[in-house]
């Protein structure tokens, strides 16, 4: 199927589920199975990535990762607010804001003019903040290589159009959930 047709698929409930039984009382019971639960396994992969990318980017350049997320956005987006950086890398503005302020007194980043709002500025990347990058930039690239080891140019493409269209699908569901709240 080409990656722009795209149909809704109905999916069955039991594709995810295994029968588990409780210890205590010996029924059973289902559950999410863990290896075909594309979410949990998503989740879970997300998770170790994110520790091992923390310990890796403290421990060699003394930053976090969303500080290196901040550092990518802003290579790629110079002049993104902070509430515009947490709605792209998905993190909480008080997030964005405690690396916004360690990335500004390292020199890192720049602050811009006030908007028009009187509250947000741009921000972007200072000349030690764009070496930092692209130092950093070659080490990413060598992980991801490694990451990927063993996966086709087609296959990558695969992947990222689907945790593209997942996304998409998370942000609707954030938003009526939110809608449902109200």
């Amino acid at each position: 199927m080409p990656m722009d047709d795209h149909k809704k698929a109905t999916l069955s409930d039991k594709m995810f589920l295994v029968d588990v039984e409780d210890p205590n009382t010996g029924d059973t019971f289902q559950t999410l199975s863990i290896s075909r639960t594309p979410a949990m396994l998503l989740s879970f992969a997300a998770n170790k990535f994110t520790e091992a990318a923390s310990n890796y980017f403290n421990e060699n350049f003394g930053l976090g990762t969303v500080d290196w997320r901040m550092l990518l956005l802003l290579a790629r987006t110079p002049g993104v607010t902070s509430a515009q950086a947490a709605q792209t890398i998905g993190v909480d503005k008080g997030t964005v804001s405690r690396s916004v302020s360690r990335l500004t007194k390292s020199k890192l980043i720049q602050l811009g003019d006030l908007h028009a709002n009187g509250r947000s500025r741009g921000l972007t990347l200072s000349l030690q903040g764009r070496t930092l990058h692209d130092q950093i930039l070659k080490e990413a690239l060598a992980q991801q290589a490694h990451l990927f080891d063993g996966f086709s140019a087609s296959e990558i493409n695969v992947l990222c159009d689907l945790l593209l269209r997942f996304s998409d699908n998370l942000d609707s569901l954030i938003a009526r959930d939110r809608k449902s709240a109200t």
